[in-house]
């Protein structure tokens, strides 16, 4: 960012401070005397919205070399720390006399296991050769059997079935004859041309032809329900004893040469084993030695791991230590460019994207401001912060600097703005002035003597001012402490939960109504720990004044009147001291989020922290 966008940016937030001190005071000195209500004028200007986070400088890209030998070594010379290096040079080298003696082991090893791989693959060939033989017999026999089974149902059978079916035909025909000579012979008995005797001898005919036609399908069902079933049965049994033993040699066949094959890789593999295992042990052989990939600064990993969480007591890199295998051993910045490692909070996450500008100042550079922009959120909250407390999610981002110091180096502490939004004009309250009403956002304006409820769009916020896109207008005096129950529960809610507390007469008022007396604004434990302005007293709580006295004690002689709202205001006061309390026992990212919580949230937010307690 160039230095005059710098410049309106500091203008930009001093206008918005004064805007708002001065809107604050001059509703203080009017309308503030009027309604003795903390309130906040409607304010126009530059707004700048930002999101600021704690972090650490650190090299942009770096080379970090670990320690790549298998088991644990010692080193036996090591580089200074702060070395200026060139590309090759040598920064490690560690001892390598065990690996020596196991590279001359090694070599004998692989010499025997190759003599056994050229055994097992001769071995292979024989069985192959056996297995085939078996399997052209067996094969030719399946063949046969399927041959025989193919003619009888194809040739014999059908034969067989065409010479009962004839015979049948003829049967019939037969029969038919003889039953229409019957018939015939029958009319000349009755006329007396022919004697009884001929009539007997042509019914005996018929019969014995009938016999014949049933003899002939006996016969057929003789042929295709038994005698060809047996048949088949047989035929169909050699075909599957033949397959059987096919099968039978196909497995015995394909299981030999499996097994000489698996003997055969078994050996191969064996022998590659040892073979990889010397190789191996050549590469650890030359790992022992670790040369600079590329010129940079020498720094040990134990060093920049020395001052993080849970690392204090990490034992510097000398020579002579024994180091473990994957161990970080140099950091090897490549660039002198840098980048900022913060963690930005889930509740800042949504404002926050790659490519915004962002102000960086270090704590040991007072007076310098460098630039850069957000390169990297992480995907995922910090797997570390979420371990020590499950509560707090944050997620790590990058900034990279565009323009560096000289003096800047790896490990300062600094902090980060980054700029979301920028708005030369823009209309302004404070945040403590927004609730959330049935999900909408809602502000109350100041209307004479009460407060009105009104629907506005926002935009985005930087924790003290936030943006109003429509729903205001310029000028507008909003409560700098709106009745918070009208954010947390509805109308039916709200009634229950006032009506349970000691000394509220009027707990079925709806929320956002503007009462007389101490009862005039309600409070929540999520709201702000203090009104804009500082005048000393806890907003959503107005002193009471004469008008408040009329409106709880009532006429004059009235004691008891006055002894119930006497009453009335110390349970109100005990309930506002609890309230109190909570509140400040909050974070003010915690206060934010129990803001725009459900009761049944809120609820088990309370409850969560008394167990904490």
């Amino acid at each position: 960012m160039s230095k005059k966008g710098l410049a309106v940016l500091g203008v930009g937030a001093l206008l918005v401070v004064g805007a708002g001190f001065a809107g604050f005071r001059m509703l203080r000195t009017d309308a503030g005397e009027k309604t003795n209500q903390p309130v906040f004028t409607v304010a126009k200007g530059p707004l700048t919205i930002s999101v600021i986070a704690s972090g650490t400088v650190k090299a942009r890209e770096q080379i970090i070399l670990k320690n790549e030998v298998e088991g644990r070594t010692s080193i036996i010379y090591l580089v200074p720390e702060g070395t200026l290096v060139k590309e090759g040079d040598l920064l490690i080298e560690l001892d390598a006399s065990r690996l020596l003696d196991e590279k001359i082991e090694q070599e004998i090893r692989v010499q025997n296991s190759e003599a056994a791989f050229v055994s097992a693959r001769e071995n292979l060939a024989v069985v192959e050769n056996q297995a085939q033989s078996d399997v052209d017999k067996a094969q030719l026999a399946y063949d046969f059997a399927k041959e025989d089974l193919k003619k009888d149902l194809e040739g014999e059978y059908p034969n067989q079935l065409k010479d009962a079916d004839a015979k049948i035909t003829l049967s019939r025909e037969e029969l038919t004859r003889a039953k229409e000579r019957v018939d015939w012979s029958k009319r000349l008995h009755s006329e007396k041309y022919i004697s009884e005797t001929e009539l007997v001898a042509d019914e005996l005919t018929m019969k014995r032809k009938d016999l014949e036609l049933e003899l002939a399908k006996s016969n057929l069902e003789l042929l295709v329900n038994f005698t060809h079933q047996r048949k088949l049965a047989q035929l169909q049994s050699d075909v599957k004893q033949s397959g059987m033993a096919l099968e039978r040699t196909l497995r015995k066949a394909k299981a030999d040469v499996i097994q000489a094959k698996a003997n055969l890789g078994a050996k191969e593999a064996e022998f590659e084993r040892q073979k990889a295992k010397l190789k191996k042990t050549v590469a650890n052989i030359g790992k022992t030695k670790i040369y600079a990939p590329a010129a940079g600064q020498v720094i040990h990993a134990t060093s920049a791991q020395g001052g993080g969480q849970g690392r204090r007591n990490v034992q510097p890199l000398e020579e002579g230590q024994e180091v473990r295998e994957r161990q970080e051993l140099i950091n090897l910045p490549t660039t002198a460019a840098a980048k900022v490692e913060v963690a930005i909070h889930e509740s800042s996450l949504d404002k926050v994207h790659i490519g915004l500008p962002v102000k960086v100042t270090v704590d040991a550079l007072p007076g310098e401001t460098m630039w850069g922009k957000v390169a990297k959120i992480a995907p995922l909250p910090d797997a570390q912060s979420a371990w020590l407390n499950p509560d707090l999610k944050v997620y790590n981002t990058d900034i990279y600097l565009d323009n560096m110091s000289k003096s800047l180096r790896n490990g300062m502490s600094c902090k980060a703005e980054i700029v979301v939004e920028q708005h030369p004009e823009a209309l302004y309250i404070p945040v403590q002035a927004v609730l959330h009403v049935g999900g909408q956002a809602t502000a109350f304006v100041l209307k004479g003597e009460k407060l009105e409820p009104r629907k506005i769009e926002t935009g985005l916020d930087n924790n003290r001012m936030v943006r109003i896109i429509s729903g205001l207008a310029l000028g507008e005096l909003v409560s700098l402490t709106p009745p918070l129950a009208a954010a947390s529960v509805e109308q039916g809610e709200y009634a229950k939960e006032t009506a349970a507390l000691p000394g509220r007469p009027e707990a079925g008022k709806a929320p956002g109504a503007v009462r007389e007396g101490p009862e005039r604004q309600s409070t929540d434990e999520g709201g702000p720990p203090e009104a804009a302005g500082g005048n000393g007293k806890r907003p959503g709580r107005r002193q009471p004044d004469d008008r408040d006295m009329k409106a709880t004690t009532g006429p004059v002689g009235s004691q008891p009147q006055a002894d119930e709202g006497n009453t009335q205001k110390k349970a109100a006061g005990k309930d506002q001291e609890r309230r109190k309390q909570f509140s400040e026992s909050l974070s003010p990212e915690e206060r934010q989020r129990f803001k725009d919580m459900s009761p049944e949230e809120k609820k088990k937010f309370r409850d969560a922290r008394k167990g904490a307690r």
